[in-house]
């Protein structure tokens, strides 16, 4: 039943989603006051015109389509989300260093450092504001948000199931907790790329700033002013717990077989139900143990939370009927698309393109999927697996690393992009419109990066 539709739909099934995707693209720059006070309305209208002819078509099947994806994807998709922002929101850096080139840089790498291990979404809410913090005096920060989400946002993500949804969903699917290592190589050839082309532009704006006179009073970075005279200063670091325990809650819905559980006719493990309650507990905690007047503190507000869970709800909705359709592989209206990769090359662009603007989890595993039908039809999914990661390594990796890698060429490409942006807005950062990001920085120096990796793994 999870796949017969896709077989049926047609491609112009898609048109809500271009529109919810153009309307993120153009409102703010259209109309900005209709978009800004009325975004909500406008994402769940896309959702409605997507969800209706579904329902009145495809009746029971496509009422199932629409609520797997409530119930499976998006449910748990905002509940790691809101429990990730609301635990980092919860612990305040403070610091006396100031935004140098290199300093900047090492909050770069650091945050990279980290995505693997608490999730590209953790790292970027941990470190965003106090990244934005130090940089208070420059006059151009657009560049250094954009950077900070190709970096924390998207491309750490790579080395473990932790990072990033694609890859747990591997480890799901039998993949080795540890084999995303193998990602290192094309990862840190990424990271190094991005890095020095981060350090020219940022040493090119800064003496640009400083000879035109643009560089602010440097100030204090962390907003008390004194922080027991160290460099860096953590406060709320009690969160770090219930950060472990989000971890924990991942790991168990990876590990634990619970059971099947029937909700309103979608049927998931009672171990992913139980992993919505931790995280929902975890963000409760950080709540309850957190003084507000950190918080208040750290800036934190939930409107960056707000509009991702209503641009991502519309997105989810919209998105429906497109996931179907991929689904069905080469019996569906994209089939042209699934029957043309062949190559690891193919799998790493296609996976990546899909991955830019669906969402990169169930992407991945439509072509994880079709690399096991390709090498190995009608076998046990463990057993393929097994084989593949030691006959077709390539194949997986190539997957695995467009997922994850393009992930950074919009702002819906992942989820924490959005909330990065919106915290960045937020503090007073002008930053690119959706399709001034794809062509002033994806374009430019992702692509270009991306042909590199190309070249050196997958041809």
């Amino acid at each position: 039943m999870e796949h017969s539709i896709g077989t049926q739909l047609p491609l112009y099934s898609s048109i809500p989603f271009v529109f919810m995707l153009l309307s993120i693209a153009l409102g703010p720059i259209v109309f900005p006051k209709i978009w800004h006070h009325h975004f909500p309305k406008i994402s769940i209208l896309w959702a409605i015109i997507a969800a209706v002819p579904l329902l009145i078509v495809y009746r029971g099947a496509g009422l199932y389509e629409l609520l797997h994806i409530l119930i499976a994807d998006y449910i748990p998709f905002i509940a790691l989300l809101w429990a990730l922002y609301t635990v980092g929101g919860g612990i305040l850096v403070r610091t006396t260093l100031k935004g140098t080139p290199l300093v900047n840089a090492g909050f770069l790498v650091v945050g990279a450092a980290l995505a693997s291990w608490m999730g590209t979404t953790g790292a970027a809410m941990l470190l965003i504001r106090p990244f934005l913090r130090i940089n208070k005096h420059r006059k151009n920060k657009a560049f250094m948000v954009v950077f900070f989400i190709f970096l924390v946002a998207n491309v750490g993500g790579s080395l473990t199931p932790l990072g990033d949804p694609p890859l747990f969903l591997g480890f799901l699917h039998s993949v080795p907790f540890f084999w995303t290592f193998n990602l290192f190589k094309p990862m840190l050839v990424v990271a190094i790329i991005l890095l020095a082309i981060y350090i020219a532009l940022d040493n090119y704006h800064l003496r640009k700033e400083q000879n035109a006179g643009d560089i602010l009073p440097m100030g204090d970075a962390t907003p008390t002013g004194t922080i027991s005279g160290r460099v860096i200063e953590l406060a709320g670091a009690y969160n770090f717990i219930f950060l472990v325990g989000i971890v924990v809650s991942i790991l168990l819905s990876g590990t634990l077989h619970l059971g099947e559980i029937n909700i309103l006719g979608v049927h998931r493990n009672w171990q992913d139900v139980l992993q919505v309650v931790l995280l929902v507990l975890m963000g409760v905690l950080s709540l309850k143990f957190t003084p507000k007047e950190l918080r208040k503190e750290n800036e934190f507000t939930w409107a960056p939370i707000e509009e991702v869970a209503y641009l991502f709800f519309g997105i989810f909705i919209t998105m429906a009927p497109v996931l179907a359709i991929l689904k069905a592989g080469n019996d569906g209206a994209l089939g042209f698309i699934t029957a043309a990769v062949q190559q690891p090359v193919q799998y790493f662009w296609i996976t990546g393109a899909l991955s830019s603007f669906l969402d990169n989890a169930p992407t991945y595993l439509t072509f994880f999927s079709t690399a096991l039908g390709q090498f190995y039809p009608g076998m046990e999914e463990s057993a393929a697996v097994a084989k593949l990661l030691v006959e077709y390594p390539l194949y997986l990796l190539a997957i695995s690393s467009g997922a994850v890698f393009f992930g950074a060429m919009t702002y819906i490409g992942n989820a924490p992009n959005f909330m990065v942006r919106s915290i960045a807005e937020e503090a007073g950062v002008t930053m690119p419109s959706f399709f001034g990001y794809i062509v002033k920085y994806s374009l430019v120096f992702l692509v270009p990066t991306f042909v590199i990796v190309t070249l050196l793994f997958y041809l």
